[in-house]
């Protein structure tokens, strides 16, 4: 692969990282920087060495995952 479509890529992966952590915090109302954002930008990080590459399945297994956190807190 050449250093151009490694950029290409690189990019295309932060975009979909990024993407999926401003929407699931844009839904809740969740400020980056606070703890709770924080958090998920962890948990995007996670879901991504897990295999997750694109916004939406990001964002659908964060949504599971924020699920299944909510109800084991209660």
């Amino acid at each position: 692969m050449s250093q151009s479509a490694t950029s290409c890529a690189i990019f295309d992966d932060v975009d979909a990282l990024s993407g999926a952590l401003f929407s699931w915090c844009a839904e809740r109302g969740v400020r980056l920087r606070s703890q709770e954002g924080v958090s998920a930008a962890g948990a995007v990080i996670d879901l991504f060495f897990a295999g997750y590459r694109t916004q939406d399945e990001l964002l659908g297994a964060l949504n599971e995952r924020h699920s299944r956190e909510v109800v084991f807190a209660s």
